[in-house]
């Protein structure tokens, strides 16, 4: 109620807030490199000419995402050397996540897929582990950045820079590689002044990380935690050195999971249930549908022009709207929403592949994607946001989005052995109806944690 108040009272100024513009830059950096390694990618080996069936396995590559929270721990608690001794822990991981992101784009950008497909394949990884990590970081900081009165507002910043990211990682790329290349056929020059240019993008990101501070937070708590542990196991015989390891390890990567189960008990399977099903149909369909549209006759010119206006202009709709649903309606409702508006952009899409080449109804769809994934990621990220203990904002923030994609990106691997035995418009229509379970799983999440009478009051 009181951060309701509050909110009120700053209004839209509170997007002027520095720590809300700091948010939004580091957004953008976090949502760079996923398109990168994942749809753009995809139109690029199938303009290679790639076979379907392989672009969809090298979607795998994505999985990092889904594992970054093995090493969330490190991030957590571990200072990289020298970075950190300059920067403070946060932002020496940050930056030096970045500085490989942008390396392994530039890798990227000198692979030709056509003769190179293997030495691409393990800068994509490279970016991938590197992107996560810096999701890891970002996330924790956002989280520690501001009071509970300001979080609401970092996390719409922070997603717009990201969602804005992803169309500039999408329709901008494309349209890079259309002007430094060709238009209608294959020409890997165009594609290597794009992957160069993205990686440029990425110093939106590394400036920021330079400029921002470290913040202040008290970890006096686990670090006492820490301590007791090391002296009972050295009080039991363990030798100091393993004592420390030991204890490092417990705090580090045992109670981040030990304090969520803790809190949630038996409804935290529930939870990770919801988190690891929620957005399967989207990213599932998301990697065939640049390949799709390739293989509907679009040039890059006109995919890339639908996306910059009207995804632009949908992804901030969607995202100022779903701020405002969650705000009014709560988030587990709004969560309900996206899963449907999910399902309903699939379903466009089946259309689409009977109607065949049409601009119309590209940008119908386009539009419609990215609208519905606005107000949908709103909702998700408050709702694993408001499940994180701040003592161990990184690796548990780290879990909860490491489980969104593990699953989902899995699936996704065989999308292109689907369409190639099936067709599109059979792998829409399944896209959209395996994500309709989600909704009994919000609903059981719902009843049994009761959260959404929580936020009523």
């Amino acid at each position: 109620m009181e951060q309701s108040i509050e909110n009120e009272k700053l209004g839209w100024r509170v997007y002027l807030e520095k720590k809300v513009l700091i948010m939004l830059a580091l957004g953008f950096s976090s949502g760079l490199p996923l398109l990168l390694v994942f749809g753009t990618l995809s139109f690029w080996l199938r303009e290679a000419d790639v076979s379907r069936t392989d672009i969809g396995f090298f979607s795998w590559v994505a999985l990092a995402y889904g594992f970054k929270w093995i090493w969330s721990p490190l991030i957590d608690r571990f200072p990289i050397p020298v970075l950190s001794g300059l920067l403070g822990r946060r932002r020496g991981w940050m930056v030096f996540s970045q500085l490989l992101i942008i390396a392994s784009l530039a890798g990227m950008a000198v692979s030709n897929p056509q003769g190179d497909l293997v030495q691409l394949a393990i800068f994509a990884v490279i970016v991938a582990f590197s992107s996560a990590s810096q999701d890891i970081v970002i996330d924790a900081y956002r989280i520690e950045l501001a009071s509970e009165r300001l979080q609401a507002a970092l996390a719409a910043a922070y997603m717009t820079g990201y969602r804005l990211a992803m169309i500039m990682a999408g329709a901008g790329a494309l349209a890079f590689a259309a002007w430094f290349g060709s238009n209608t056929g294959y020409d890997p020059e165009g594609w290597k002044y794009a992957y160069f240019i993205m990686a440029s993008l990425m110093g939106v990101g590394l400036v920021t990380a330079l400029c921002i501070h470290e913040p202040t937070i008290d970890s006096s708590a686990i670090d006492n935690v820490e301590q007791e542990f090391r002296q009972e196991l050295i009080a039991k015989g363990t030798s100091p050195r393993t004592a420390r390891l030991m204890a490092w390890f417990y705090t580090a990567a045992i109670m981040p999971f030990k304090d969520f189960f803790d809190r949630y008990g038996k409804q935290a399977l529930l939870i990770l249930a919801l988190i690891g099903c929620y957005r399967i149909s989207d990213v599932v369909m998301g990697v065939m549908a640049n390949a799709f549209y390739v293989d509907m006759g679009f040039t890059k010119t006109e995919v890339a022009s639908v996306s910059k206006v009207y995804g632009v202009i949908m992804t901030l709709l969607g995202a100022g709207l779903g701020g405002i649903l969650v705000s009014k309606y709560s988030t587990m409702r709004i969560l309900a929403l996206g899963a449907v508006l999910a399902a309903v952009t699939n379903l466009a899409f089946m259309v689409f592949s009977y109607i065949g080449n049409s601009l119309p109804m590209l940008t119908l769809v386009i539009s419609l994607d990215n609208l519905s994934a606005g107000i949908a990621t709103a909702a998700f990220i408050t709702f694993m946001s408001s499940l994180t203990n701040v003592a161990f904002s990184a690796t548990q923030y780290a879990l909860f989005s490491s489980i969104m994609l593990l699953f989902p990106k899995f699936i996704a691997g065989f999308s292109g052995l689907y369409v190639d035995m099936f067709g599109y418009n059979i792998f829409f229509l399944t896209t959209a109806l395996i994500g309709l379970p989600v909704l009994g799983l919000i609903y059981i999440v719902n009843r049994h944690t009761g959260s959404l009478a929580a936020e009523s009051h």
